[in-house]
């Protein structure tokens, strides 16, 4: 049989294969989820930094705007997941719609994502957990505190492995044992958010409001693209619709729904804060804290620091949950070694889920994550681009069944989601594009030497086509 780059893999043979899984996760798990991976440390920075840099009090405006291009994608995603119940997000979307040779780049790109943002985020943890210790007056030795920089006298990040290396265990438990602590850990730290708030609106001074937008509109749009990032990390949901119960109903609760909260969040956390403090003064470090020292809140700002490790470990965990369940599906299709396609007797992928925590436990140890965090926005961009593209692809097959979703407005909302994609990378550095396409070209360097003829797409069609 002729090999076939472009052969459209079958949705049937995906949903036998990941039958296996066990079916455990509800709606409030997927919102959990999906809450776990947007909102991070970056609500208690971003909000002051843009206001101060770009948009003034209007970033609340910017992050609206932010919220209301990402739920085009997010409906779009809401679509395909609840047409397509399968592991692996995007890059299973782009082998059933697209082809096999799009999907490994998409699922290329969504490595990128996924694992260089726990890497990074892992190092963060590290860094409040050592402030931690320092306030008990415990250290570990100098060595162990930093990325492999013997200039500096660093070697290993010890607990930003310690930190991946946790997660990594607590996922090997089962979802169940997982989404209970993810569940919990959300909680606290939407509660610590609604704490900041309610104890904010008590000091908030309607002066500092004025001027609204000091920068115009173009600040407040330019603060847009700046915040958009912040809202990335919903579409992790779609990677766990193989182990969802009713996911045609509870993935667009899920994904939709994670989108709302997060912008509700957002803006509240903008608003009160640009009230609280002129937004000429948010240029700092942590200007949510900074605002609380200055109005005698110091015990809400040592709760952030709690608020801020708990919302860096339920990122971790939904991201390396991701990387696990996406490593699975390319193993599944023959274009990664067969073995990381294996699910074990608990419904786990056991092998893919260790191979990415100790490959991600070692870039966050190792190295600085500094200068590549930009490529996690243009891998997450490009799958966005397609995946709203692949709704009208979606819609012209007959051979897939129909979700309990369906974007409205059809075809306007994919094309305009898939643009407004196109228009944010239009807006990453020149950079971005040299470390991205090295990356690419890698991929597609791996793709031709071992998954292009490993692949079980092109090996199996013709057994479906015959069924």
């Amino acid at each position: 049989m002729k090999l076939n780059p472009f052969r459209k893999e079958s949705l049937k043979r995906y949903l036998g294969t990941d039958k296996h899984f066990a079916k455990t996760l509800g709606a409030f798990d997927l919102l959990t989820i999906g809450i776990g991976a947007v909102i991070g440390t970056g609500i208690f920075i971003l909000p002051g930094t843009v206001a101060a840099k770009e948009a003034g009090p209007g970033v609340t405006l910017s992050f609206l705007i932010a919220a209301l291009v990402c739920t085009l994608a997010s409906m779009c995603y809401a679509e395909l997941s609840s047409s397509i119940p399968v592991a692996g997000s995007a890059y299973s979307y782009g082998n059933i719609l697209y082809g096999e040779v799009i999907g490994w780049i998409l699922g290329w790109a969504l490595i990128l994502e996924y694992m260089l943002s726990v890497a990074a985020v892992s190092a963060g943890w590290a860094s409040y957990f050592n402030s931690l210790l320092h306030s008990f007056r415990l250290h570990i030795p100098h060595h162990l505190e930093g990325p492999f920089d013997p200039l500096n006298g660093t070697y290993l990040n010890l607990w930003a492995v310690v930190s991946v290396l946790l997660i990594g265990i607590l996922l090997s438990r089962g979802m169940k044992a997982s989404m209970k602590f993810n569940n919990a850990a959300v909680l606290i730290k939407i509660a610590i958010i609604f704490i900041f708030i309610g104890v904010g609106l008590f000091f908030i001074k309607p002066k500092n409001y004025q001027p609204f937008t000091p920068y115009g509109t173009t600040g407040v749009l330019r603060g847009a693209t700046t915040v958009f990032f912040a809202f990335l990390g919903f579409d992790v949901v779609s990677s766990s619709a193989a182990e969802v119960k009713n996911p045609k109903k509870n993935m667009p609760i899920g994904i939709i729904g994670t989108l709302i909260v997060a912008a509700l969040l957002y803006m509240g956390v903008s608003a009160v804060l640009t009230g609280m403090v002129n937004y000429k003064q948010l240029d700092v470090a942590n200007p949510v804290a900074y605002a609380l020292k200055l109005v005698n809140q110091g015990w809400v700002a040592d709760l952030l620091s709690i608020g801020a490790i708990v919302g860096m470990s339920t990122m971790m965990l939904t991201m390396i949950y991701s990387s696990s369940r996406l490593i699975y599906s390319i193993g599944r299709d023959g274009l990664l070694p067969s073995f990381l396609g294996k699910i074990d007797k608990h419904g786990l992928p056991e092998n893919s889920l260790w191979i990415v925590t100790i490959v991600i436990a070692l870039m966050g140890g190792l190295f600085s994550m500094e200068e590549l965090t930009s490529l996690v926005s243009i891998g997450t961009l490009l799958a966005f681009t397609f995946v709203s593209f692949g709704v009208i692809l979606l819609r012209r097959r007959k051979d897939i069944p129909e979700g309990d979703f369906k974007v409205p407005f059809y075809p306007v909302i994919p094309i305009l989601s898939g643009l407004a994609c196109i228009g944010m990378m239009c807006f990453l550095s020149v950079k971005t594009y040299i470390f991205a396409s090295i990356w690419f070209l890698f991929g597609l360097f791996i793709y031709c030497i071992y998954g292009y003829k490993h692949s079980k797409i092109n090996k199996k069609m013709i057994n479906y086509k015959k069924e």
